[in-house]
């Protein structure tokens, strides 16, 4: 079963692609609406803000095949902003609309700490998930990110960390799951996360 990554002009992603074939997956990265549409497994990364995001999305045609897969069930998976983007809106640079997967929204860190937040971090998972499944305590993730998710409903948040406040870093319900770290640059407890996801 091949996963595809999407690609939107959002960067990163031949770290993502070398990362999931790490763990033995087969990795097919494309902006085809087609091929998204019938993916087996779907993988959105992405760096850099929401809005451009979104605005790339609609503008390649990506966001009703993006949909229309996570209503007939297929895995998602969203990476670092992509975990961003499956919530409803974000108050980076301005006001956007996400694609509303989860209920909630993004919002900046309003801390004494710098910001943006860059380097190890632990990552503690507080409810069971495939997604998370076989990952001990003490497990850090490697973060680079000035916005978080605050969702609505808490039974979507798998783990979390902590900078100054507690935010959550991994995210899921069912078949679509989000993590705000980098798992590609997370060592084994990325890797066990991709190797999760691509059992699923």
């Amino acid at each position: 079963m091949a996963i595809v990554i999407v690609d939107y002009g959002a960067g990163n992603l031949r770290s993502v692609q070398k990362a999931f074939e790490a763990v033995g997956a087969q990795v097919t990265v494309t902006s085809d609406p087609r091929l998204v549409r019938e993916a087996d497994k779907l993988v959105l990364p992405g760096v850099g803000a929401f809005g451009e995001a979104m605005r790339r999305l609609r503008a390649m045609g990506l966001v009703e095949p993006l949909l229309e897969a996570v209503d007939r069930g297929t895995p998602f998976l969203g990476i670092c902003l992509g975990l961003q983007l499956l919530f409803e809106e974000s108050e980076e640079l301005g006001h956007h609309q996400g694609l509303g997967i989860f209920p909630g929204r993004v919002e900046r860190f309003r801390i004494s700490l710098k910001v943006p937040h860059i380097g190890w971090n632990e990552v503690r998972v507080v409810r069971q998930h495939p997604l998370v499944a076989d990952i001990p305590p003490g497990q850090y993730g490697y973060f680079v990110h000035s916005y978080y998710v605050k969702p609505t409903d808490e039974a979507v948040v798998l783990a979390v960390s902590d900078y100054e406040v507690e935010f959550p870093c991994i995210c899921g319900r069912e078949h679509v799951m989000g993590i705000q770290f980098h798992p590609e640059k997370s060592q084994e407890l990325g890797l066990q996360l991709l190797r999760n996801f691509t059992k699923m």
